[in-house]
């Protein structure tokens, strides 16, 4: 068997799972280097002239293709409307860091760090990456109290510090995230999160309804199938690339790309979902479907998350959470 000229640690310290299959990985690699090298030229353009990179169908069209590793600490702070908020608060994560703090909440933290990316070179043999980590997560519980922890958090900000190397910048990249692109995901009752989980279904309903009526008749909640999807943002889901070139069109665009990525990931793997007959086999392959071939081809799968589902407006994203918004408050028990 040939060796491989990949390590089986990828360049954000994530060890490669034994059955990863490097042939496959080499082939897609072959081309895709040619893409990073095409984009690298263009971003490098833009940014060295000093180019605006305000909203126009030119950087979305850019940010869709990719952004280059290390660009994008920056060009997610710009693009997200995360350097309009540092600039009006320059020294808040400084004031957080220094207190007071509540000792419960930092216990909390404490706890959840060994926990994050156990299987990250990084997280794993440098203190230095959890100390930056705890600090992260810190300032943002105590600049957001409503929010504060809440697990899944660390995984967020600990892919934001591996990318941008850089506590604040994390810092202020969570805060846009939780705050601004996925608003009452994270709070106590987690009522925006649970809301887009059916979403999620609805939008399965009307564009793949073979599925739906599937999934629904042997029982199976999408909260099981898909919580892990929304609340981790497919970090510890997909590839790190991959989930990295979903996190460049989130800064941009917003939440609408998790139900993109989420309805091309069902559509792809329709008939070996409806091959499953029962409730177990079905939960089995729906964490199989995040490993379909084409998630390691990060760009391939792109293109696929802006096709294969079809129109998705963020007017009927909008209608749908309405509407779902509405049904939920009605079957609320009452007290």
């Amino acid at each position: 068997m040939a060796i491989s000229c990949f390590s089986n640690v990828d360049e954000y310290g994530f060890e490669r799972p034994s059955d990863f299959n490097y042939n496959s990985y080499e082939e897609f690699m072959s081309d895709y280097l040619k893409v990073l090298a095409r984009r690298a030229k263009k971003w490098a353009d833009i940014i060295g002239k000093g180019k605006s990179l305000e909203r126009s169908i030119t950087i979305k069209r850019y940010v869709r293709k990719g952004i280059p590793g290390e660009h994008r600490g920056m060009v997610w702070l710009l693009v997200s409307g995360g350097e309009d908020l540092k600039i009006a608060n320059p020294d808040l994560y400084q004031r957080l860091l220094q207190g007071p703090h509540n000792s419960q909440v930092a216990e909390i933290i404490r706890t959840d760090l060994p926990r994050t990316f156990p299987d990250n070179i990084f997280f794993n043999n440098t203190v230095n990456h959890q100390y930056q980590l705890y600090n992260i997560l810190l300032a943002f519980a105590h600049s957001n109290e409503t929010v504060g922890y809440c697990q899944g958090l660390n995984y967020i900000a600990g892919l934001l510090l591996l990318v941008t190397k850089n506590e604040e910048t994390s810092f202020w990249l969570l805060k846009v995230l939780v705050e601004k692109i996925l608003p009452d995901y994270y709070t106590p009752t987690m009522d925006g999160l649970l809301t887009d989980i059916d979403v999620l279904a609805e939008l399965v309903k009307l564009k793949i309804p073979d599925v739906y009526n599937h999934v629904t008749g042997l029982g199976l909640p999408w909260a099981v199938i898909t919580t892990k999807w929304f609340i981790c943002l497919f970090a510890e889901v997909l590839p790190i690339e991959t989930t990295l070139r979903i996190w460049d069109c989130l800064f941009y665009e917003g939440n609408k790309i998790i139900f993109r990525v989420a309805l091309t990931l069902i559509k792809r793997n329709r008939d070996n979902l409806l091959a499953c007959d029962d409730f177990a086999l079905l939960a089995e392959c729906f964490k199989d479907i995040t490993k379909d071939k084409i998630v390691l081809q990060c760009h391939n799968f792109m293109q696929s998350v802006f096709k294969l589902p079809g129109s998705l407006s963020k007017n009927k994203i909008e209608s749908l959470r309405t509407n779902v918004s509405q049904t939920r408050a009605m079957n609320k028990p009452q007290r």
